[in-house]
């Protein structure tokens, strides 16, 4: 398992190609399972659902061959914006730093496709969308979500776009874990998969952080069992389940670089309860910006599918989920990410050598946590062009 990066690709972003291209533009398509194909959709847990529909974006163009496409899956709170800017509200794509022009996933060369989960707020159906037997919000009368209903569900997408056989499946944390389970659900289905800070299995530390913030939501009076549509949403639970979570996200060495002891307001101790180190400002402001965009009821679908994901089985093995692949895979971990730590990551490109796969690891020394797969391109970026040029 080298941690030497491969030599820089010749295709890496200059000034003057980064200027050269108009920016990118994201634009929301649909694709409805069930009515843009044969048969509604069942979920592991048996509950079938007629029609479901996923929000979905795509960036440059799929060569004459079609196997050039790039899926990429997205983590928690992310949506089918990966790049550019939103035609409709002018946000920037959560994965911007690597995926356009001249970068990694570089849409002069790949077809890119990015879809919000089943069970997501941003487009797909999920708690927050109607119930068409009701004309009410499912709440949480929605299907209980597994990472592998949402690999399904997605494969049902590449297959309408006319995609025999991906390029690469590509995903980050619970990205990667998606990325994992397509691997094991539809051999042959792509060439390469990229999983970045990914475990094949929450510990039960991780599934604790989870419960901790579904807690936080499921106690707040304004949740009213998940019945809270047209009325005041739990504001407060999920703000703090935000502010749990996102604690897990960084690295002590990034908090204490970024905060320390400093005060907010002023240098002398208030003595009181109210917020007064930076850090719980900080913390505040995550809260209050999440409830904004996210809906609390898919934040409990959503955690609770990662607490339920084993790759290869809850009684299986590594190897055997990666028996049943026979793509090449590149993992990628960080030193200073304590939720996924680079323990948990080699055990997957271990157990895929042992399978007889090609699997490449590489372990990044960023001070940044978990989340260090949004905050720099590099040393990422060269191992995911060396990676896919592999597979061309």
């Amino acid at each position: 398992m080298s941690h030497t990066p491969p030599a820089a690709s010749t295709a890496a972003t200059s000034p003057d190609r980064a200027h050269s291209h108009p920016a990118l533009i994201g634009r929301t398509q649909y694709f409805t399972l069930g009515r843009d194909d044969e048969g509604g959709f069942t979920f592991e847990c048996g509950q079938t659902l007629p029609q479901l529909t996923l929000a979905y974006q795509t960036y440059g163009t799929l060569n004459p061959a079609r196997d050039n496409a790039i899926y990429i899956f997205h983590a928690l709170s992310g949506d089918a914006h990966v790049a550019g800017v939103h035609q409709d509200d002018g946000r920037t794509g959560w994965w911007d730093l690597m995926v356009g022009p001249g970068k990694a996933f570089d849409t002069d060369l790949y077809y890119i496709i990015c879809a919000n989960i089943p069970g997501g707020c941003k487009g797909s159906t999920g708690p927050s969308s109607v119930e068409p037997s009701t004309g009410k919000p499912f709440g949480m009368r929605f299907p209980v979500t597994t990472v592998h209903d949402m690999a399904r569900a997605q494969q049902r997408l590449v297959t309408h776009l006319g995609i025999t056989q991906l390029l690469a499946t590509v995903g980050a944390s619970m990205g990667g874990m998606q990325a994992l389970a397509h691997a094991e659900l539809f051999p042959g289905a792509t060439r390469g998969v990229i999983c970045v800070a990914v475990t094949g299995k929450f510990t039960s530390q991780a599934i604790a952080w989870d419960e901790i913030g579904r807690r936080a939501i499921m106690m707040d009076p304004d949740w009213h069992s998940g019945e809270y549509y047209g009325r005041t949403p739990p504001v407060q639970g999920l703000a703090v389940a935000r502010m749990v979570a996102h604690v897990t996200y960084l690295s002590e060495s990034a908090m204490e670089r970024k905060f320390s002891r400093r005060r907010q307001f002023r240098e002398e101790i208030a003595y009181g309860f109210d917020v007064e180190f930076a850090v719980e400002s900080y913390l505040a402001y995550q809260g209050r910006a999440f409830h904004q965009r996210f809906d609390a009821n898919s934040y409990l679908y959503i955690t609770r599918a990662t607490d339920y994901f084993v790759f290869g089985g809850e009684w299986g093995s590594y190897r055997q989920g990666f028996e049943k692949s026979d793509a090449k895979f590149l993992f990628l971990a960080y030193t200073s990410d304590w939720l996924f730590p680079p323990s948990q990551v080699e055990e997957l490109p271990a157990a895929a050598k042992e399978a007889g796969r090609d699997a490449e690891y590489y372990l990044i020394d960023v001070p940044h946590g978990h989340d260090s797969f949004l905050l720099e391109a590099e040393p990422q970026e060269t191992y995911v062009r060396a990676f896919l040029d592999k597979l061309k």
